[in-house]
């Protein structure tokens, strides 16, 4: 059994030491333990540091491209090197490493194909209230979008097996706890949680600039996403808005119609047809949404069964991953 721990960087040169002296080195049921960073184009010593460090992978992207896509590359990388089980955790030392024994304990187990760290929203003490409120509120909002209970959507201390790595796909730019959560939901994976502890913060969130910019962001992340995996049901409900509102016009008009003979008010008459049509375009908008996400689920089996090969060659070739 190995397991691989990534860590996103970004000018990390200052954390990173830290971070990395409280991973684990040893875990029960685990034979190998490797570490592997994505330098996201950070400009400072962060490669050098890692390479110190006795890092075994380093993934480099030569510009920054944002949380999400180092995220994702970090599974590919670790898929290729041979990773069971892969934990992502912040290398600002955010989480504490002491803690991954308790995050991998479920897939160890067989239990859950995800594993969430629960920072416990309610109570958590470096976030204000607002802050906590829009942390609990927006669990909530993705626990409806994804269909499983979620206590803690944002958080981006997490593990994965093999396979739950190997069907994560990531579109958003923003970040991926939000979107692969809700896809997780989607395929029906087993997500769990566990409590975790958390560490004073060392620098503001780079991924929050302010409340305005996290709520507009993380808002459309869960709209794009949901909308992706769950298309009949958003035009559906929009469709079924419109006609509604149509037929409550044209209830109106027929009210004024019969009492009073309808003089004046052909307006609503053209504003009912006009809601029912929109209605029953979008409904029809929906279903052929529906079919092109049965498309792309077609799709997305293909690319994992296409992933699963490409890993399995390497395996048997020995090729190990090369830094990018």
């Amino acid at each position: 059994m190995k397991l691989i721990i990534q860590l996103p960087c970004y000018n990390e040169e200052e954390t990173l030491p830290e971070t990395v002296a409280e991973l684990p080195r040893e875990i029960p049921g685990v034979d190998v333990i490797e570490y592997l960073i994505i330098d996201d184009g950070s400009t400072d010593k962060t490669i050098a540091i890692a390479q110190e460090l006795g890092v075994q992978h380093i993934v480099r992207h030569t510009r920054n491209q944002g949380l999400a896509s180092a995220f994702i590359d970090g599974l590919q990388a670790a898929l290729l090197a041979g990773a069971d089980i892969i934990v992502n955790t912040d290398a600002d030392n955010q989480y504490q490493g002491a803690d991954i024994p308790r995050l991998v304990a479920p897939l160890l187990a067989g239990t859950a194909d995800i594993v969430i760290g629960d920072r416990g929203m309610s109570t958590h003490p470096y976030f204000s209230p607002l802050k906590r409120t829009l942390q609990r509120l927006g669990s909530w909002v993705v626990s409806l979008a994804a269909g499983v209970s979620i206590s803690d959507a944002t958080s981006g201390f997490r593990a994965l097996s093999r396979d739950a790595a190997l069907q994560t796909l990531v579109l958003s730019n923003y970040s991926y706890t939000l979107e692969t959560l809700i896809q997780a939901g989607a395929r029906q994976l087993a997500v769990s949680y566990v409590p975790i502890r958390v560490n004073p913060q060392t620098r503001p969130s780079r991924l929050m600039r302010n409340i305005p910019h996290f709520i507009t962001s993380s808002g459309s992340t869960i709209l794009r996403a949901y909308t992706m995996y769950r298309p009949l049901r958003i035009f559906l409900l929009l469709g079924g808005a419109f006609s509604v509102a149509g037929l409550g016009i044209g209830a109106r008009f027929l009210y004024y119609y019969f009492t009073t003979g309808g003089m004046g008010h052909v307006q609503s008459l053209i504003l009912m047809a006009v809601l029912l049509i929109m209605g029953l375009q979008t409904c029809l908008i929906g279903l052929l949404a529906d079919l092109i996400g049965f498309n792309r689920k077609i799709l997305e089996k293909i690319l994992y069964r296409l992933r699963k090969i490409e890993l399995e060659k390497v395996d048997l070739t020995g090729k190990k991953y090369a830094d990018k």
